[in-house]
């Protein structure tokens, strides 16, 4: 089973490294071998060895294994629907949000990294 990991604070390497983890459990768990899922995908075998050891791969490339794996419908929770927020919709009238309001000075400089401050 792969290590929990916190996407939140984990480097873009970190997360590379434990979705080609997770894709390479579910690739087992269905006893797929990596030739077999690369002909099911359309790509490479080296391909799916570099997927699952998080060395970088397209995102074109992550939604055929993902695809092939039959896993796809998981891609949805990825993000959350921006258009189920109730609260929104009435300040809109109903209206669609179309553009995202630059944030004023205050809220950008509401906080700071400890040490940045003048006064440490």
């Amino acid at each position: 089973m792969a290590q929990k990991i916190d996407f939140d604070l984990a480097g873009p390497e970190e997360v590379e490294i434990a979705l080609g983890r997770r894709l390479e459990e579910v690739r087992l768990s269905k006893n797929i071998n990596q030739t077999q899922l690369a002909e099911e995908a359309g790509v490479s075998r080296r391909t799916i060895t570099r997927l699952e050891n998080g060395k970088g791969v397209s995102l074109d490339t992550f939604i055929r294994v993902m695809r092939a794996l039959g896993v796809a419908d998981r891609l949805a929770t990825l993000l959350p629907d921006p258009a189920v927020r109730p609260i929104e919709r009435i300040r809109l009238k109903g209206r669609t949000r179309k553009h995202a309001r630059a944030k004023s000075k205050n809220e950008a400089d509401a906080w700071s990294w400890a040490g940045d401050s003048e006064n440490d």
